[in-house]
């Protein structure tokens, strides 16, 4: 079952996903400045901003996969069975 953030993100324009992608990046890295300097009330927090960030990157790469030609997609296939063996 997908997860409502998942969810949400499929409503996003690319451009909403890329300025959300920086957002979250610029947070993750404070949460982890803080984090070093005095420690933050909860911890868990960085986990769940860094799994935002591999959703939205996820989800950046599969519109920009579904955007290829059928030639694209064959090299890609072709690299993907290369890398199996």
């Amino acid at each position: 079952m997908a997860s409502k953030k998942y969810i949400e993100l499929q409503e996003f324009t690319d451009e909403q996903v890329t300025s959300e992608l920086e957002k979250t990046v610029t947070q993750f890295q404070k949460l982890k400045f803080d984090h070093t300097l005095k420690g933050l009330e909860n911890p868990l927090a960085l986990r769940e901003v860094r799994r935002d960030i591999a959703r939205l990157k996820t989800e950046a790469r599969r519109r920009e996969v579904s955007k290829f030609t059928p030639e694209q997609l064959e090299l890609r296939s072709k690299i993907k069975a290369r890398r199996k063996h």
